[in-house]
């Protein structure tokens, strides 16, 4: 006997906050809607969750169709369920936060998308739905982690200069950091390691390049240690 649910049920749908880093600038990737409702506004990537489907893995469909780009880590934001957030009827969303190296991810626009774009996150066009909310908290989420969490690695290319990592917890923060404390709280951490190579290209002195150890903070959280920027 087929069971009958006897409660009406909202559709539910997934949406993503991608962020990207690149010429000290924090990025966002957008798409512009190609379908009613608010065809030709731009949009956080996402749609409707499809029948047994898990969350996570609608995440990531429908961010590889709408913009050919697939993060390998997300981490679950919240939910948005106001009546009235969609005009086609009660739409539950769940948001979805990712971090990706843009190098690694060009953005092209498929499936019901007419566009994808990497905007500035200080630069956003208006957006369609209660997008706006989401990446407000989208945004304290991103402050709270880099504080917290070593996710900043996750933005920066494999090896990078203490400079570089500087200037990307600034522009998250957006605050300016005291250059000889913020070194030696990194240094105090462990968990960076010295490549012995060094910039090229550059018209100042070099400075070395170091990459992220995570299997280092990966042991040492599993001790209890907590990372604090």
């Amino acid at each position: 006997m087929s069971f009958q649910y006897e409660y009406p049920r909202p559709a539910v749908t997934v949406d993503a906050v991608v962020y990207g880093y690149q010429a000290a600038e924090m990025r966002v990737l957008l798409i512009e809607r190609g379908e009613a409702p608010f065809r030709g506004a731009w949009a956080l990537p996402g749609g409707f969750l499809n029948e047994n489907e898990d969350l996570p893995d609608a995440v990531r469909r429908e961010l590889l169709e709408e913009t050919g780009v697939a993060p390998l880590h997300l981490e679950q934001l919240g939910s948005w369920g106001t009546p009235g957030r969609d005009p086609r009827g009660h739409t539950v969303t769940v948001a979805y936060t990712a971090l990706v190296r843009m190098s690694d991810h060009r953005a092209s626009a498929a499936t019901d998308a007419a566009d994808a774009r990497w905007f500035a996150v200080d630069a956003l066009p208006d957006l369609a739905f209660d997008h706006g909310e989401i990446l407000d908290a989208a945004r304290r989420r991103l402050i709270e982690s880099v504080r917290t969490r070593p996710v900043g690695f996750d933005l920066l290319p494999d090896q990078f200069t203490l400079t570089e990592l500087q200037s990307l917890v600034e522009t998250v923060l957006g605050d300016a950091l005291d250059k000889r404390n913020f070194r030696k709280k990194l240094q105090s951490l462990d968990m960076l390691i010295p490549t012995g190579e060094f910039e090229t290209g550059v018209s100042h002195r070099a400075a070395q390049l170091y990459r992220f150890d995570r299997a280092m903070y990966e042991k040492l959280s599993a001790e209890g240690f907590q990372f604090r920027l």
